[in-house]
């Protein structure tokens, strides 16, 4: 089966909640999936169900314990650098029939890796894998070799009235 290039992006909530379903439908087909978490480095309740419950995934986080806000730090771009390279070898060792390179968009946004460095990666991929990025603010060149790209639109969201994320529904 071809694999294509999938992005996620926009500023509407959902991005890495439908690479999540998209990963729960694959190991349910019995596909292996590694799940990349660029910029993110808490244990997520995703993390944890990932590690409990489904043994056909890969988890691993590259990044420091909250997203970044401001200016990157070096120990962002460092961390940022070596998962890219982690991804790099795991997409050609075709070990996996889908790679989630969840908030890359975001890595390549705040420049902790170039939009050029990660297309080089995705140019090397197999045939048959499947690849999905998410995060905001989808660099244009990155759109344009993509296969499928998705927006996800803010209409109206609760936090604008002060909540929090909640864990089981946003973390």
């Amino acid at each position: 089966m071809k694999g294509y290039i999938q992005i996620y992006t926009g500023k509407g909530k959902g991005k890495t909640t439908a690479a999540l379903g998209l990963t729960l439908r694959a190991a349910g087909a019995g596909k292996k999936v590694f799940f990349a978490q660029f910029v993110k480095g808490q244990i997520y309740s995703e993390v944890k169900t990932i590690q409990n419950c489904l043994p056909s995934v890969e988890i691993r986080q590259y990044g420091l314990e909250c997203f970044i806000f401001n200016e990157p730090k070096q120990e962002d771009i460092v961390i940022a650098r070596k998962g890219l390279k982690e991804v790099e070898e795991v997409i050609l060792s075709g070990n996996y029939d889908i790679v989630v390179l969840d908030e890359a968009n975001i890595a390549v946004y705040y420049k902790l890796f170039s939009a050029g460095e990660l297309i080089e990666v995705l140019k090397q991929k197999p045939d048959e894998t499947e690849i999905i990025i998410t995060g905001r603010y989808a660099a244009p060149e990155l759109v344009e070799l993509a296969d499928l790209v998705t927006e996800m639109k803010e209409i109206k969201h609760y936090y604008t009235k002060g909540v929090q994320a909640r864990t089981g529904i946003e973390c």
